[in-house]
């Protein structure tokens, strides 16, 4: 009897040394906002996001802001920007980890001078969206889907591309596995193949930590606290299910997001047609900055076959 109190003792104190590893991980990563600001970015975001990074000057077009409401109830924002003529060309921006729609405005820019129609979300628990939890491209990608359908009630023509930076690229190849309206062709920038993989090889460089017991722990947490598992957000899965042409963009001294992971996407990707542009010199998200230039250059060249000019 004496054994069998000590056992289950044991367990009861590993259960509860389990979800507080998990859920200090869950809230220092995932969750949005501190004593200060409600709005902030997960703290975890000083040491995972490149902090020289400054939100880009919004594009100077017409805008207006739009809002939906998500299948758990949260109000997304996202900017619509129209270009100077008329078009049923279509570029959704999504952003990165801790950033938000402001931080795609450069992006914004270049697709607006090709006339093309751009919309700027807020991913859930970013700017202007709703929510408290990041869940790293598994709910994100499910909001995206829902913003291409908006745009094809809007525009019944609209031929939809979607760009993604970071996790950003990690939600456009999770959304590109899901039935889409409109949507032609994608392209992702240094996303991961799967969220867990990610925090697993940056736990020692970031934060000390081996991976067990601690990404176990966060898998099982993640799911109660945000209603996805990390291991859910696994684009490495999505792109074996893409219906449309992707470009594949990645920085060979990215030192988050290991470009050999760009590799593993393009192999395993099942998209009509596919492409791999590796920037040499380029850390995380940084391809752009490389050589602008070059960097869309490379991407219009590659969406020119599957968007029409009006």
């Amino acid at each position: 009897m004496k054994i069998k109190k000590i056992i289950i003792a044991s367990v009861i104190l590993l259960t509860v040394v389990g979800y507080l590893i998990g859920a200090g991980f869950t809230d220092y990563a995932l969750r949005r906002g501190n004593d200060d600001d409600p709005l902030a970015p997960p703290r975890a975001c000083a040491k995972i996001a490149d902090p020289s990074l400054l939100a880009a000057r919004k594009p100077q077009y017409s805008n207006e802001m739009w809002t939906i409401m998500s299948t758990d109830n949260l109000k997304l924002a996202a900017t619509y920007f129209a270009p100077t003529e008329p078009s049923h060309r279509w570029a959704v921006l999504v952003h990165g980890y801790g950033r938000d729609q402001s931080f795609t405005g450069d992006y914004a820019e270049e697709y607006l001078k090709r006339g093309y129609n751009v919309l700027t979300p807020d991913l859930r628990a970013a700017g202007a969206s709703e929510g408290e939890y990041l869940t790293m491209g598994t709910k994100e990608s499910e909001d995206i889907a829902l913003w291409t359908r908006k745009i094809a009630e809007v525009d019944p023509q609209a031929q939809i591309v979607l760009h993604g930076v970071s996790m950003g690229a990690a939600t456009v190849m999770m959304t590109t596995a899901q039935a889409m309206q409109n949507v032609v062709a994608a392209v992702e920038d240094c996303g991961y193949t799967s969220a867990y993989d990610m925090f697993t090889a940056q736990l020692n460089v970031l934060f000390g930590l081996p991976e067990f017991p601690v990404m176990p722990c966060v898998d099982i947490v993640t799911r109660l606290k945000t209603g996805a598992a990390v291991s859910e957000a696994k684009p490495l899965d999505a792109v074996v299910h893409t219906a449309v042409p992707m470009l594949f963009i990645h920085g060979d001294a990215d030192k988050l997001v290991p470009c050999a992971m760009a590799h593993e996407l393009y192999e395993a990707s099942n998209a009509p047609a596919k492409e791999l542009f590796i920037v040499e010199g380029a850390g995380h998200a940084d391809a752009k900055n490389v050589n602008p230039q070059i960097y869309f250059e490379r991407i219009f060249a590659f969406l020119r076959p599957y968007v029409d000019a009006d």
